[in-house]
Parts: C-alpha cells; sequence; structure tokens
C-alpha cells in the first residue's frame, strides 16, 4: 500500500501566489493607463488643444459639439448648417457670487447664449429673449411673470429658445417644428410649371380575377433635396373610393428619373367595377431624418380603360397635392387637469379602425407619440407601448406634465399614431390635436371643457387626420 503525502499546503501557497501575481499585473496596468493619460493631457495643453477647468474655451478653436459627436461615430453637424440649428452652448456658472458678471460676459459674447444652471437644473435664458416669438412683448413687471412661468414648464435643453431671427427662420424652414398653420399666412408661392409624369401599365387577369397595375417610373421630378440637388423618390399607390388596397414601392437613391417596374396585384377586384376604381399616387421623397417631403400626386380613373386585350400603359402629369386621404381611424384620449399640483393628466385609452398601411395588407404595429406644445414650441415628448398585429389597439397607458394654470390656454396636446416597423421607416397613421389652436372643431372644444372643468377626466372619441 503506498503512503499518501498531504500536498495541502503546497497548493495554498500556488494560490496565493496567483493572487499576488494577477494584482501586481492589474497595479501595473494603472499605472501605465495613469502615466500615459497624464501624458496625453500634457501634451494638448501645450500645443493648446484642451482647455482645463480654470481656462475658457474658444468656439473657433474647440467647439463642444464636434467632440461630442465625434465619440458617438457620427458628424451631425457639417459646417454649412446655419447657427440656428446648432444646440445651443450652455455656460456653467461657477458660483453663486458672480453670477451678475456671467449673464454680463455671456450677452456679451453672443446674444442666443443660454445659461445653465447645473445646481438648481433649469434653464437661464437672457430676459429679450425667453420665448420672445411666442409671447408679445409686455411690461416689465407681467415679462417677469411670464418669464418665471415659462421656466417652470418642462422644457429641454436642446429645445431652448434663440434669437427671434434666428428662431423665425428655423420655424419656416423645419418641416416638424409646428403642428399649427402660421397666423399670418403669406401668399402662397407660384406653382412649379411642371412636377413631373409618372408612367403605369394596368392590367387583368380573368382567372384570378385580379387586378394587375405596374408603376413602370417618373421623370422630371424636382430636387427635393438642394444640397444634393436630388430625390429619393418612392411611391404609395392606393385604390379609391374605398382605400381597402395601399401599396408602395422601394426607394431609389438620388435620382429625379426612378425605373420601378413594380407590379402588384390586386385580388378579389371584380372586371365590372373597374370603370368605378380610381388609381392615386402619391410621390415623396424619402428623408432619413425627418417627414418625408410630398413630391406631388396623381389621379388615374379606370374608366375607359379596357384592360381586356392586354396590358394597356398610360402617363399622368404629376400636380400639386390637393387629396387628403381622410378615414384614418379613431382615438379615444383622456384628458383632466389638477389646478392644485399644476399637473396635467393625459391618458391614451384606445384606436379603432386604423388602416392598412403594409404592403402585404397585414395588421399594423401602432403605438402612440404625444408632444406637449406651448404655443408652437414642442416642450415634451412621450409614447406608449407598441401593440402588435392589431387595427384596434387598447393602450390604457397615461402620462402626467406639470403645467402652470396660467398658461394652460397656449398649450396643445399632439398624438401621432404610428405604425412600427422594424424594417422600414415608421408610418404615421394618423393625427389628432387637442387645443384651441386645434384645426378640427372637436379637438378645440375637447380641450376648452378640459380648461373650464378642472379636476374632471373628459374623454372622447376624435377622428385621425392626415399627417
Amino acid at each position: 500500500v503506498c503512503q499518501v503525502t498531504h500536498l495541502e499546503p503546497i497548493r495554498n501557497v500556488s494560490v496565493t501566489g496567483g493572487f499576488l501575481g494577477a494584482g501586481i499585473l492589474v497595479l501595473v496596468v494603472v499605472v501605465l493607463v495613469l502615466l500615459w493619460s497624464f501624458c496625453q493631457r500634457r501634451y494638448l495643453r501645450i500645443s493648446g488643444r484642451y482647455k482645463l477647468h480654470g481656462d475658457r474655451y474658444c468656439d473657433a478653436e474647440d467647439p463642444p459639439y464636434k467632440f461630442i459627436h465625434m465619440l458617438k461615430g457620427i458628424s451631425i453637424y457639417p459646417e454649412s448648417l446655419s447657427s440656428s440649428k446648432r444646440i445651443v452652448r450652455g455656460i456653467r456658472r461657477a458660483d453663486r457670487s458672480n453670477h451678475d458678471r456671467e449673464r454680463v460676459s455671456a450677452a456679451a459674447t453672443g446674444k442666443g447664449m443660454v445659461l445653465v444652471d447645473t445646481e438648481n437644473n433649469i434653464l437661464d435664458v437672457p430676459g429679450q429673449l425667453q420665448m420672445s416669438h411666442l409671447v408679445p412683448p409686455t411690461s416689465s413687471g407681467p415679462a417677469h411673470s411670464q418669464a418665471h412661468l415659462e421656466r417652470a414648464l418642462p422644457v429641454r435643453a436642446d429645445y431652448c429658445c434663440l434669437d427671434s431671427s434666428s428662431a423665425s427662420s428655423s420655424q419656416t424652414s423645419s418641416k416638424t417644428a409646428s403642428p399649427f398653420t402660421p397666423a399670418s399666412s403669406e401668399p402662397e408661392p407660384e406653382p412649379e410649371p411642371s412636377l413631373g409624369a409618372i408612367s403605369l401599365a394596368v392590367d387583368y387577369n380573368f382567372p384570378k380575377k385580379a387586378l394587375v397595375v405596374t408603376i413602370v417610373g417618373a421623370r422630371g421630378l424636382p430636387a427635393m433635396d438642394e444640397q444634393a440637388g436630388s430625390s429619393d423618390p418612392y411611391v404609395k399607390m392606393t385604390i379609391l373610393p374605398e382605400k381597402k388596397h395601399r401599396v408602395k414601392t422601394r426607394v431609389l437613391r438620388k435620382t429625379l428619373d426612378p425605373l420601378f417596374d413594380e407590379t402588384f396585384t390586386f385580388y378579389g377586384v371584380a372586371y365590372s367595377s373597374l370603370p368605378e376604381l380610381t388609381l392615386h399616387f402619391l410621390v415623396l421623397s424619402f428623408d432619413r431624418f425627418a417627414r418625408d417631403d410630398v413630391i406631388g400626386e396623381a389621379v388615374v380613373p379606370l374608366k375607359g380603360v379596357d384592360p381586356s386585350t392586354g396590358r394597356v400603359h398610360l402617363s399622368q402629369q404629376i400636380t400639386k397635392r390637393n387629396m387628403q386621404c381622410d378615414n384614418r381611424g379613431e382615438l379615444l384620449a383622456s384628458l383632466s387637469y389638477q389646478p392644485v399640483s399644476h399637473r396635467l393628466s393625459v391618458v391614451v385609452l384606445k384606436a379603432r379602425h386604423l388602416p392598412k398601411m403594409d404592403m402585404t395588407g397585414l395588421s399594423a404595429n401602432p403605438y402612440v407619440k404625444i408632444n406637449v406644445f406651448y404655443g408652437r414650441k414642442r416642450i415634451a415628448k412621450k409614447k406608449t407601448h407598441v401593440k402588435k398585429c392589431t387595427l384596434n389597439p387598447v393602450f390604457n397607458e397615461s402620462f402626467i406634465y406639470d403645467i402652470p394654470p396660467e398658461l394652460l390656454p397656449e398649450i396643445s396636446v399632439e398624438f401621432l399614431v404610428v405604425d412600427f416597423d422594424r424594417t422600414t421607416k415608421n408610418e404615421v397613421l394618423g393625427r389628432l390635436l387637442l387645443g384651441l389652436h386645434s384645426p378640427a372643431p372637436s379637438g378645440a372644444a375637447h380641450w376648452q371643457e378640459v380648461c373650464e372643468n378642472p379636476r374632471r377626466q373628459i374623454s372622447k372619441w376624435h377622428n385621425l387626420s392626415e399627417y
């Protein structure tokens, strides 16, 4: 019988040595990182490309917005962007004692500067700039109280005010800045002489009782991207008057003469009903960062078109859009205001009869985006959860907003019912605006009832309009 030797002390020594080696390795790595960062910082300071906390930043030498978005891997602020579209920089106050000196220096260096008080987590805008494009100038007393109320709104840093000239120019150039039409309506510009033409082919499959429509392409489209001098066009097609069939083509990049050559087959369309049908084409230009631009529309009545002998080729001029698709469904929303706590409660209950926007005709995956506006300025945004594969979703989600009672008449709530899509861009199914400036009488009446009956939860159905 062999004698077994006890090896426990040797194993303990080896484990202890391993831990010591790992600790020494970690310590060496930390020391090397600290030395590298110290040398790098000293080099940048000597070269003038890095400012310590005691020094001031120079906008020309080191604009911070470029550095932030370089870390994200993308520069979304090219040099060609106007200053009105850049996020206004915030200046951190050193202490309370030099508050007035910092405001004077900020006013001297730039008119559009916004001060950020990190201790109180509020925005401090110079008096002549606070909501200057929303509220008309009044006397000093009311102006001060109005500015105090406006600062109480849940305004985010990226929505901070600019000077009145830049704000007005950004409102006219931006497509999603306001849910309203301007109060001072300017004369409409003269329509362009031509928006191009769309080519299509119509056929009928008698064995399958199906209407076959081929969108061949378009020519002579206007350039919606001024910088690139081109467009990213695609076409949406709807069969009127029932609007049961909705399809769209793929997006073609950077072309004014797109060639789609896409064929769509609509089953269950009787040949005898063709004279009563109309093909509606909506030509758009895709925009990755904003709402897609509408180039125009083309309406092709099938009365007089006889596809019984074979494919019929047609061409139709694209005109300025004047048809608004209705029957977008309905949304049930409930609102109440608590004057004591200054809280506006918005409840998205449910929707019904939403349209099928999918090319395959399947049910949508809807959710609701809620935007709160003060005047024409968005001050808050929220959204509900996505409801899968349904045209009659039930949300039952509530949202709370802090709104002073004096500003309640200027508040508007926008609801956007959106179809979620993992592969393509999400599409807005319909829109509802509640407020005194609502284009729909029901939206203005609902908001008026909420203002006149505090502490009451008021629920109403509303028809959705096109976005």
